[in-house]
């Protein structure tokens, strides 16, 4: 009864079947906003405006995924997903009234911008509007979504920015996840490495940047060490022309995953496997096109470790490795002898 199904339908009511609650949400704002910093890719720290937009769930049913607790069950209006994105800059500050300005601007939406049942198409002359001002909008999509919306929204984004930047206009995340083969028809991503390719080809031949989410040990890898299939992932997502290759420590907190650890389907990733990982992929980004880059996915890292120790410190070592794109000395731990 609980061992994970074979087909997909199957896979489908068996993952939302482990699910807990929906975060309630106002759809006329987006859930959350911040600041992030990040390299470009001459190695300059750039401000990020980071919007988080409430709207309807994705339409695929992702092993790992909990990101359809921030969603919605119905699709927002034409005009919401503007309004959020419009109030949300506003909270966050102007854009170049200090010298330290926000020059990248990134709407995650907890799926694909491409989904028309979650960002309506009528919305982006709008959309790309309110993205005039900066240099680069970075948005996230399924690799099935690369398609005919894609090349609608694109132009408008390039045509209404404002700055002289010779840089991508439009940037998007893909989650290729993993190259392992079991893993990968798993994950219920329904995505093929082929498709995987040519929708990267597609985002690059249209002069789009190209970052790749990559999962550091994910569920129904047997024996294989995790770290050799996340830096393997990694080489694959670089050489289908990936300029940023994103690692993330595969979670817990959806229902499924937790069913997969009673069953010893997935063992969790240890800090230690996540900074082995990144050393290895910033390794092997030196051998890629200049302006290549790794970031971990640093939040909630106390999880992945037993010792609370060393991890404030094991923290900032990737925070500055994240920023700097050096690799640094691990550091020991009295406590726990790491």
């Amino acid at each position: 009864m609980d061992a994970f199904p074979d087909s997909p339908s199957a896979r489908d009511a068996w993952i939302v079947g482990r699910r807990g609650p929906r975060n309630r949400l106002d759809p006329s704002k987006a859930y959350a906003q911040f600041i992030e910093i990040e390299p470009d890719e001459l190695g300059s720290p750039t401000e990020i405006a980071t919007v988080f937009l409430t709207n309807k769930e994705c339409p695929w049913r992702c092993l790992m995924c909990d990101l359809w607790r921030n969603t919605l069950e119905i699709s927002v209006p034409p005009g919401a997903v503007p309004g959020q994105i419009s109030k949300a800059i506003q909270d966050l500050g102007p854009t170049g009234a200090r010298p330290k300005t926000k020059r990248f601007l990134k709407l995650y939406n907890a799926g694909s911008f491409f989904d028309p049942h979650a960002i309506p198409t009528e919305d982006y002359p709008a959309i790309a509007a309110l993205c005039a001002p900066f240099e680069r909008v970075i948005v996230e999509s399924h690799p099935a979504l690369i398609n005919a919306r894609f090349d609608e929204f694109h132009p408008l984004v390039r045509s209404h920015r404002e700055t002289k930047s010779q840089g991508p206009a439009l940037e998007v995340a893909l989650g290729l996840e993993t190259v392992h083969p079991v893993a990968r028809e798993r994950l219920n991503k329904r995505v093929t490495l082929e498709q995987f390719r040519t929708a990267a080809s597609s985002i690059v031949v249209s002069g789009a940047a190209l970052r790749c989410f990559v999962l550091v040990a994910p569920p129904f890898l047997g024996g294989n060490d995790p770290v050799a299939s996340a830096v393997d992932t990694a080489k694959f997502a670089f050489d289908c022309g990936a300029s940023v290759v994103a690692l993330i420590p595969t979670r817990g907190g959806n229902g499924a995953m937790e069913q997969l650890l009673r069953s010893g389907d997935w063992t969790p990733p240890t800090l230690a496997q996540l900074e082995r990982t990144f050393d290895l992929t910033l390794d092997i980004r030196k051998t890629t096109a200049s302006g290549d880059r790794v970031f971990v996915d640093t939040w909630d890292l106390e999880r992945f470790s037993d010792c609370t120790a060393c991890v404030p410190a094991r923290k900032a070592r990737l925070g500055r490795m994240n920023l700097y794109q050096r690799a640094e000395a691990p550091l020991p731990c009295v406590r726990c002898g790491r």
